[in-house]
Formats: C-alpha cells, sequence, structure tokens
C-alpha cells in the first residue's frame, strides 16, 4: 500500500464512520456490537481496498460488511437457541447497489441525526450525552474527547463507560436510554446538546496539527453537514444558523492555516486570496439571517467574531473594537476563561500588551493546563520586554503542546528571544 492510498483510506473510513455506525446500531441495537463489527468492517477494508480499488460508496460498502460480521457474532452467541427472524435486523437485500441508493436517501442520512439525539437524551446527564455521542458518532478517542472538554483522561472513561452501561441496560430490557428517535417535542428539549456535540465534532477536526489536518478535515465537514440536517428539522431556530455559519466561516481558512511543512500560520499571515469565498459567502448570508431574528445566543456571536474577520481585506482592515465588544458579550452569555484569552487578543489589539495581560494573569489557576494560555502569556510578556518570563511561559506551553506543530510554533518564539538576548 502506498502512502496516498493509506492516507486515502484512512480519511475515507474517519468519514464513513458516522453513518456505518449510525446504521449499524440501528440494525443490531447493540452499541457495542456496531462497533466491533465497524472496526471488523475497517480491517477487511485495509486489506482489500488496496487490491481491487475503492468502492462506488465506501459507508455503504462498509454497512454492508459490518452487518454480516455482525449477523455472524449473533449466530456464534447463539448456536443452541432460534435466530431472530432476519428482518428483525435489517431487509433481506443483501446488495451494495441497494445499499448505497438507500445511502442517498433520508432514509440513511438521517441516522446520524437521529443517532446524536439518542445520545443527548435527558435520562444522561448533559456530561455524559456530549462525550458518548463524540466516542459512537465520530470515533474519538477517550482522549481526544477529555482533552476538548479539559477533563482527565480517567474521568472521561468513566463518563463513557456510564452512559454505554445505560444504552445497553436499555437494550436488555431494563430502564434506561431508549434507541427509538425522538418526537418533536423531545428534540427541540435536546437541540442545545446535540448543537454542543456537533460543534466539539468541528473542533476536534480544526483544531488537528498540520501534519494530521488533512486527515481530520472530514470531521469538519461531517459537522456541517450535521448542523445543515438541523436546519432542515428547525429551520426558523437562528442559534443553528448561527453555529452553521460559525462552522463555514472558520472552515473557509482550512487550506491557508498550514504551511506546506505542517507549521502554523497565524490568521494575519494567512493568504486571504486562498480563503474559500462560497463558503465564507454562505456564512455570512446565514448569520445575517439568524441576526434578523432579533433573538441573539452564544453561536451567533461567535460567528459574528468571525464574520469580521472574514470581511476584513487586510489584518489592518480588523474591526477589533467591534471584536472586543462581541467577546464582551460573549462572557455575559457565556462565562470561560478561554472567552476570556480569546478577548484578551482582540486588548492587545487595542490597548496594548500591558491591558492584555492584566486581563491574562488571572486566569492563571484555571488556564494552567491549557497550551493557548502559556502561548499568548509568553507573547505579551515578550513585547513588555520582560524576557525572562516569557520564556518561562514559552516552556510551559511546549510542554503543554498537543502536536509537533504547536510545539514548533512556541519555540519559534523563544528562537527570537535568544536572538534579542
Amino acid at each position: 500500500m502506498t502512502a496516498e492510498e493509506a492516507h486515502w483510506i484512512g480519511s475515507t473510513l474517519t468519514a464513513a464512520r458516522p453513518q456505518a455506525i449510525a446504521a449499524l446500531l440501528r440494525y443490531f441495537r447493540d452499541l457495542d456490537l456496531a462497533e466491533e463489527a465497524f472496526q471488523e468492517a475497517c480491517l477487511r477494508a485495509l486489506k482489500t481496498w488496496p487490491q481491487n480499488g475503492p468502492p462506488r460508496d465506501p459507508a455503504a460498502w462498509l454497512i454492508f460488511v459490518g452487518r454480516n460480521v455482525a449477523l455472524d457474532a449473533v449466530r456464534r452467541q447463539a448456536k443452541q437457541a432460534e435466530l431472530p427472524p432476519e428482518e428483525a435486523f435489517s431487509d433481506t437485500e443483501d446488495t451494495e447497489a441497494v445499499l448505497a441508493e438507500r445511502m442517498d436517501g433520508a432514509h440513511y442520512r438521517d441516522d446520524v441525526l437521529r443517532l446524536l439525539f439518542i445520545c443527548c437524551h435527558p435520562d444522561l446527564p448533559a456530561t455524559q450525552q456530549i462525550a458518548l455521542a463524540l466516542r459512537i458518532v465520530s470515533g474519538l478517542s477517550v482522549k481526544q474527547i477529555a482533552r476538548a472538554f479539559l477533563v482527565s483522561e480517567a474521568a472521561m472513561e468513566q463518563r463513557v463507560t456510564r452512559a454505554k452501561a445505560r444504552i445497553a441496560k436499555a437494550q436488555s430490557g431494563g430502564s434506561g436510554v431508549p434507541f427509538e428517535a425522538p418526537g418533536a417535542v423531545e428534540r427541540a428539549e435536546r437541540l442545545g446538546a446535540v448543537a454542543a456535540m456537533i460543534y466539539l465534532v468541528f473542533n476536534e477536526g480544526y483544531s488537528a496539527a498540520g501534519d494530521t489536518s488533512a486527515a481530520r478535515e472530514p470531521l469538519c465537514e461531517e459537522a456541517i453537514r450535521l448542523a445543515r440536517l438541523l436546519l432542515r428539522l428547525f429551520p426558523a431556530e437562528p442559534e443553528i444558523m448561527g453555529l452553521t455559519a460559525l462552522m463555514l466561516l472558520q472552515h473557509a481558512r482550512a487550506g491557508t492555516r498550514f504551511d506546506k511543512d505542517g507549521a502554523v500560520i497565524l490568521l494575519d499571515d494567512q493568504d486571504r486570496g486562498r480563503w474559500n469565498g462560497p463558503m465564507i459567502a454562505e456564512g455570512l448570508a446565514l448569520l445575517d439571517k439568524a441576526i434578523r431574528h432579533h433573538r441573539p445566543g452564544p453561536y451567533q456571536v461567535q460567528a459574528a467574531i468571525s464574520a469580521l474577520h472574514a470581511r476584513a481585506p487586510t489584518p489592518e482592515d480588523t474591526d477589533w473594537g467591534e471584536i472586543d465588544l462581541l467577546y464582551a458579550t460573549l462572557e455575559i452569555m457565556q462565562p470561560s476563561p478561554v472567552i476570556t484569552l480569546n478577548r484578551a487578543v482582540a486588548v492587545s489589539k487595542l490597548r496594548g500588551a500591558e491591558a492584555a495581560l492584566t486581563m491574562v494573569e488571572p486566569l492563571g489557576d484555571r488556564l494552567s493546563g491549557y497550551f493557548h494560555y502559556h502561548g499568548l502569556r509568553g507573547a505579551l510578556l515578550m513585547q513588555l520586554g520582560r524576557t525572562g518570563e516569557a520564556r518561562e511561559s514559552f516552556l510551559t506551553a511546549i510542554g503543554l503542546a498537543t502536536s509537533a506543530a504547536e510545539a514548533a510554533h512556541i519555540r519559534a518564539h523563544l528562537d527570537g528571544l535568544k536572538r534579542e538576548a
């Protein structure tokens, strides 16, 4: 297998996972069985696709193979018991063509969204809802989910395990989370949790390092697809418009965020001519439509911040004053030390490094394990000529870096300090 083939197959399996897992879970109503069947289908794909070429519809192929794997497993477990009727699992058509046709329709397309709403059942605590959805739908590791939540890996493992146990209990006939898709009222009640999960999926792809960004890009695309599905269900909900606009405006910069060697390119240094114009136009139109509803929310405010960057022809044209006001609004709506940290960037542009550092310093206790806190603090200290303190912050940031690209970006600052010394 060539490197290009390996890269394509890896990206394809990542992109197909949500549809495949959702369909297999609907077939068998057993989460562990669905995940095991998908993994076995992936192993078979790694063996056969390089030799036979890619299937016409990779997701349908994985569902087809995974379903047969799971049926074999069910038969092995029930040698002494009568096998349930075939129709209890699926239709009797066992051809990839039929599956591919259904993948083109809402029957399969909506499987993923249905699964999201099931994962976000109110019988599960909110922290378990989103963690479980990230694990099942997007296949993120417990470590990746823990990083997104800023909690320990052990704590996140407990959340996922408990949530899966509740679903298994329901499947076996006990009280717990049902597999049935929720009705209109229940969907509305779970909308916030589903939207939060979709944005976390997007961020997992968006925050990927330069050497893995292409492979993780399908997560961003899947999150945008899911948000568009939400818009079909809630066409007059401005926060879902805002969420979709936010992801479109951010993803429009994907091709300019890293250089050919995988090094980070900061926003001010990106080639704005290479930003995705149609994607920006769609995001701006959605944001304008959301604002006309006069029901502001956190996603709309964040989208408005991204829109100000998208509309600025050059970095110098950026309206940092308006961005500062929007972050101040966001701090009221959704208080968070990370939001305050982001606002400090705008303050540094408006009122200088000293004012920004005054905002950043009190966040140390809550963001002591956060890479971006130490990176920004070091940059502000460097601007103020406090090189010793800056060096300490940069070294801490390197220790917290989650990718080689992040660490390399901070080392460049350290090299600048050495040259100045």
